[in-house]
């Protein structure tokens, strides 16, 4: 996996720096609000490494509360274990590869309510074919950083794992993120039956289609295979160990379309005529893997060192 350092990314090198960093207003925290409905407070925007210690720990200490945040750094970056450090690399590409040029323009335009209707002329929705060979390699994507942050191999044995993790231990900053995934990738582009769309989809993908996707060309390094096809069943299978959570937060949740874009209006100013491109403004906007890759990825180093402190 010694090849991501040649793919002009850099890694952070400072877990409190990169909470720290994470935006208080954004669009993506108001369309993880939004979603608040689906995971009734699972998810608080936390973006300052201190008050995460307090949250996580219940530590009022200032000494007590530095001493922890200092271990946490030592375990981010431990020289024989970088799991944690490859892992918000795997988030943060997530992200880069859906991110347009014109996210920047939209900086200074978050409001209250965020209104899009002017960028629809650099919005274009993908392919269903697209979206979901996408879903599928953000679900590679939270699988291997799953395994990269518990020092587990990353290979078929990690499907039980972590489809058993996602069904007991994710919590939180981790539940919000695979919730965002299913409403913002998977409900609003593809409708309530994505699940066996997408399934149905890439049991049909060729090797090449996997070869020209943006997003694999900037993962498939880490995707396990020794050819694309191989690479490709990766995919399948991994998606398939996610389906059946995918499908019970549905039907628990009732979540349909209307469901999830009636609350994204309390946040987010489109029409109903629009629709089509809201998905395509989602991925032009957000970075919700990032950033609550960042916050779970610093909830769990901050666990690890209380534990050792």
């Amino acid at each position: 996996m010694g090849s991501y350092y040649l793919m002009g990314e850099t890694m952070m090198n400072n877990i409190r720096q990169a909470v720290d960093n994470l935006p208080k207003k954004s669009v993506t925290v108001y369309a993880l609000q939004a979603l608040d409905f689906v995971v009734p407070g699972e998810w608080q925007n936390i973006v300052n490494f201190g008050d995460m210690i307090r949250h996580v720990t219940g530590e009022s200490d200032p000494a007590g509360v530095r001493h922890i945040a200092a271990r946490a750094v030592e375990l981010y970056n431990a020289p024989n274990h970088d799991g944690y450090q490859r892992a918000l690399w795997l988030y943060q590409v997530v992200d880069k590869a859906d991110t347009a040029l014109g996210a920047a323009a939209m900086a200074n335009k978050v409001g209250e309510k965020i209104g899009f209707l002017s960028f629809l002329n650099r919005l274009t929705p993908k392919a269903d074919i697209i979206q979901a060979i996408d879903l599928g390699l953000k679900v590679v994507a939270e699988l291997v950083a799953f395994s990269q942050m518990n020092g587990l191999p990353t290979d078929k044995t990690s499907f039980e794992r972590f489809s058993s993790a996602l069904t007991d231990d994710y919590r939180a900053e981790s539940l919000m993120r695979m919730t965002a995934l299913v409403c913002l990738d998977g409900i609003i582009p593809l409708g309530p039956d994505f699940t066996g769309r997408v399934s149905s989809i890439l049991g049909g993908v060729s090797p090449s289609d996997l070869h020209n996707n943006a997003l694999f060309n900037r993962i498939g390094d880490i995707i396990p295979g020794q050819s694309t096809s191989n690479q490709l069943s990766f995919v399948n299978e991994s998606f398939g160990s996610v389906q059946g959570w995918m499908n019970k937060l549905l039907s628990s949740r009732n979540l349909t379309p209307e469901k999830v874009v009636g609350n994204m209006q309390r946040y987010i100013d489109f029409t109903d005529d629009k629709l089509d491109y809201l998905a395509a403004f989602l991925d032009l906007t957000t970075n919700y893997f990032t950033h609550t890759g960042t916050q779970s990825l610093a909830h769990n180093l901050i666990e690890r060192a209380a534990d050792q402190t």
